[in-house]
């Protein structure tokens, strides 16, 4: 079995591509290299870059796991001048095949959402997705969008924030306040989704203190605001990259084996910086 197969099976037990939203999302093996180079080395990263790929090239990666897909809307045409397409004949070149599990990871048990939760506050009362997405057989629907918590016990507005920036290794956060709240104020509910929350948090059906995600639009902050609801936004990647190597590495290594070479990248990181 090719490494890339591997891969994707391995992949698919951590984060089944049924739960991607298949209505948008494009997920699994995007490039299947004709000619593998054969090292046996497995690289994760958030988004496949120029930078990421000349890492991928000194460390003569065979698969690249690419958590946001690059290749997202069809392709036209495949030239050396585009930027988006060159990685794309860059990696068939180099014998390197590409996967991508975007939203499948998002939504699993143990995924993205759950990391980000719990990162957060650490302990809850009780977790559930804000939208929920089942696997066919599922007894339990505790896969989906997002993820929506009550606390165990209260905790401040800034201490939610002092764990956000000690565990996400961020030195800022955007924060905006309903009328009358102070960084004092005591938080029993949150809801968050990794990335970007707009659309995934128009599908709340009860009210939480805090929204906690990415990025959102101007219109949905004020309108959380307005509703009570305090938002927190770390900046997208921010919400993601961390559960590579905290929890993505030893699942993967767990189900590859020690004789595949994984590693994460290390010129993968947010494009925004603070000045």
């Amino acid at each position: 079995m090719s490494l890339i197969a591997k891969v994707a099976a391995a992949m698919g037990k951590i984060a089944p591509l049924a739960l991607a939203d298949s209505s948008w999302d494009n997920v699994g093996i995007l490039v299947e290299s004709p000619n593998s180079n054969q090292s046996n080395v497995v690289m994760l990263t958030i988004d496949l870059t120029p930078q990421v790929m000349e890492e991928c090239v000194r460390k003569n990666v065979e698969v690249i796991i690419a958590y946001h897909p690059p290749i997202f809307r069809p392709i036209a045409r495949l030239l050396l001048g585009d930027p988006k397409t060159h990685i794309i004949l860059r990696s068939v070149r180099e014998g390197m095949s590409i996967y991508s599990p975007h939203t499948s990871l998002d939504a699993c048990q143990g995924g993205i959402n759950d990391w980000l939760m719990l990162s957060a506050v650490g302990n809850v009362e009780k977790m559930v997705p804000i939208v929920a997405k089942a696997l066919e057989g599922a007894d339990n629907v505790e896969t989906g969008y997002g993820r929506v918590a009550t606390l165990t016990t209260a905790l401040r507005l800034s201490q939610l924030v002092k764990n956000l920036k000690e565990r996400l290794n961020i030195p800022t956060v955007r924060v905006a306040l309903p009328d009358g709240w102070s960084r004092d104020h005591p938080i029993n509910s949150i809801a968050v989704c990794a990335g970007s929350g707009s659309s995934v948090f128009s599908g709340l059906k009860h009210h939480v203190d805090v929204l906690l995600t990415g990025e959102m639009g101007h219109h949905d902050v004020l309108a959380a605001n307005a509703a009570g609801r305090a938002v927190i936004l770390c900046e997208h990647t921010n919400t993601e990259r961390g559960y590579l190597r905290e929890v993505l590495f030893s699942k993967l290594q767990q189900e590859l084996g020690s004789e595949i070479n994984l590693c994460v990248s290390q010129e993968d990181h947010d494009p925004l910086l603070t000045w």
